[in-house]
């Protein structure tokens, strides 16, 4: 078994104001009404009304705070669960009203109560939902809405109906090298374009990869994510999941973006072996294994794959392949790619070798029946906070720009003017130990209990964590996966 830890050890726009300078008006900007009884019996206003050029429009909802669209809980139909977790549920949802009335999406339910008993549970909330916000690129999740109640966060994401890569590994054992090429290079341009934003992922693993309608990839989970990281700055934060966490972050001595290069060749691995890297019967030995272990590969890898595993499993940092300034450039320019044209991956044109066997856009059957059987329900919301514990929750609320431009364009209204006319493997047994050989509860849409997200709060001891030292501790803390 093993968790997904946080410990924060040691964390390290000019705009210019634009000064009107206002002036005296003279007479010469007044303009003298001689006869007001006009204004008074109206008769301004008819004549202004009655010029052929001016268009008379009644005000109603559609036409006046256009943009300013707002939505709650109440403005979907709740369709079925998902998924589960301590903090809440996960369900799938359609929305009843606006523009976007009958679409599918997925709806996060957080409970505030349970977030706000711990600071960084609060912290990382906050950040996934900024990030969400911030973060646009065709192989990460959309923010649609988020919204929140007294006692409720909502977060309202698109719906990836292809369910997650971890359970399409598991029913096919490993993936042949194209497979594999082609979702890792969709995966290398999201965390390239995070990179590139100052945020390292931190948490790449099968279960925080979601697949599309069509079987393109999506990153979720954005809650472990660090925020605005420049190059060559390291934070000294003890998170991720340990079968693929670098080891950096297990030493605690500083880690930057190359950490999210090292998850990716344990990714890699565990999609061309059936198991991640380094795997043991505990977390202590695991973790001993990914700083002192040796890396043993099969012999049936391609000399490119069997290269690129090895440069990205560097332990030494500045040898690790993408760890310099050129960041992704150098991946995609090894031989294990050589037949990538990344400008077709970008804008999505090439096929993918898996494509969900769906009915229709609501289909939910790449997601566990324990979960979607079940009636789907929102508790009543019970819990509310007092005034200054909703205070850093302020701002919470979202609306993406697409449905905001949806919502006008049908309402846009012209001023007549007389001017203008108008890839099957079946797992071997003699397979090694792998997380996915064992039986353990599988949250579909959060992280499972063997790979869970947990924080353990902050500490200055400088020793390894109390986890590497008890291999009996059991963390079984949950954290949401953002989306679906």
């Amino acid at each position: 078994m093993a968790g997904v830890f946080d410990i924060e050890l040691h964390e390290p726009d000019d705009t210019a104001h634009l000064t009107i300078q206002s002036e005296l008006q003279s007479d010469e900007d007044s303009i003298e009404v001689e006869d007001v009884s006009m204004l008074d019996q109206g008769s301004y206003y008819e004549t202004f009304v009655n010029q052929p050029d001016v268009e008379a429009i009644p005000i109603s909802e559609q036409n006046v705070n256009q943009g300013k669209e707002k939505t709650g809980p109440q403005d979907f139909e709740l369709r079925k669960v998902l998924g589960k977790g301590g903090y809440g549920k996960v369900f799938q949802v359609r929305k009843l009203t606006g523009q976007d009335s009958g679409h599918t999406f997925a709806m996060k339910v957080l409970k505030k109560a349970t977030i706000v008993r711990n600071q960084k549970d609060t912290a990382h909330t906050k950040a996934e939902r900024n990030i969400l916000e911030a973060v646009k690129h065709p192989f990460i999740v959309d923010l649609i809405y988020a919204f929140q109640t007294g006692g409720k966060l909502y977060l309202i994401l698109e719906y990836l109906s292809g369910g997650e890569l971890f359970m399409h590994l598991e029913r096919e054992g490993i993936f042949m090298e194209d497979t594999a090429c082609f979702y890792l290079s969709e995966i290398i341009l999201a965390l390239e374009h995070l990179h590139h934003q100052g945020i390292i992922y931190r948490d790449l693993k099968p279960e925080n990869i979601l697949l599309d309608a069509q079987g393109h990839v999506k990153l979720t989970d954005f809650g472990l994510c660090k925020e605005s990281v420049i190059e060559g700055s390291v934070t000294h934060t003890f998170c991720g999941t340990i079968e693929y966490m670098a080891p950096e972050i297990l030493t605690r001595s500083g880690h930057g973006k190359a950490v999210d290069w090292w998850s990716l060749g344990a990714l890699m691995y565990d999609m061309l072996t059936g198991a991640p890297p380094f795997t043991a019967e505990n977390r202590k030995k695991t973790i001993e294994k990914i700083l002192k272990g040796k890396l043993n590969l099969p012999p049936y890898l391609s000399p490119d794959a069997r290269d690129l595993i090895r440069k990205l499993l560097k332990r030494t940092v500045n040898q690790r392949l993408g760890s310099g300034p050129e960041d992704g450039e150098s991946l995609k320019d090894h031989p294990f790619f050589r037949l990538v044209n990344w400008n077709d991956v970008l804008m999505r044109r090439v096929d993918p070798p898996f494509k969900p066997a769906l009915t229709s856009e609501d289909d939910v059957s790449q997601f566990d029946t324990r979960f979607t059987k079940q009636t789907p329900v929102d508790s009543p919301d019970e819990s509310t906070l007092s005034e200054s514990a909703n205070l850093v929750f302020q701002g919470f609320t979202y609306v993406a720009p697409s449905v905001l431009e949806d919502v006008n364009r049908p309402h846009v209204i012209k001023a007549r003017s007389p001017r203008k006319p108008t890839f099957h493997l079946t797992r071997m047994n003699s397979q090694p130990f792998s997380p996915r050989q064992t039986t353990y509860q599988h949250f579909p849409c959060f992280n499972s209990a063997t790979r869970s997200s947990v924080d353990i709060g902050d500490t200055m001891d400088t020793g390894m964590p109390s986890i590497v030292n008890n291999a009996t501790t059991d963390f079984q803390q949950q954290r949401f996966m953002p989306m679906l």
